[in-house]
């Protein structure tokens, strides 16, 4: 399996989560605001030290299985992870917090 396969499956959940939560609450645009500064600042730091990470040959990627764009050193595939974390958590939120305590 490609990485760009395992980074779909793995975000097709997250992304079904924030539809949900995103037509059952609602949320206005500081909401948006907030939840897309959080994952410009995770895509960058894992930019960053993924390719230090590279760099230091700490790990590696088999070539066959990529996509072949990068960023820096890392792997377009290696965003599915912060784009996650940087959906779900705030998706989440969105859903479990009672409206009246948002």
């Amino acid at each position: 399996m490609s990485y760009a396969a395992l980074a779909g499956l793995f975000l097709l959940p997250v992304l079904l989560v924030t539809v949900l939560a995103v037509v059952r609450r609602r949320p206005g645009p500081r909401w948006w605001l907030t939840t897309a500064v959080t994952i410009a600042v995770l895509l960058v730091l894992t930019i960053v030290f993924d390719s230090l990470m590279i760099a230091a040959d700490l790990f590696r990627y088999a070539e066959e299985d990529l996509l072949g764009v990068r960023l820096l050193l890392t792997p377009l595939e290696d965003l599915a992870w912060p784009l996650a974390a940087g959906l779900l958590l705030p998706s989440l939120w969105l859903l479990l917090t009672p409206q009246e305590e948002r």
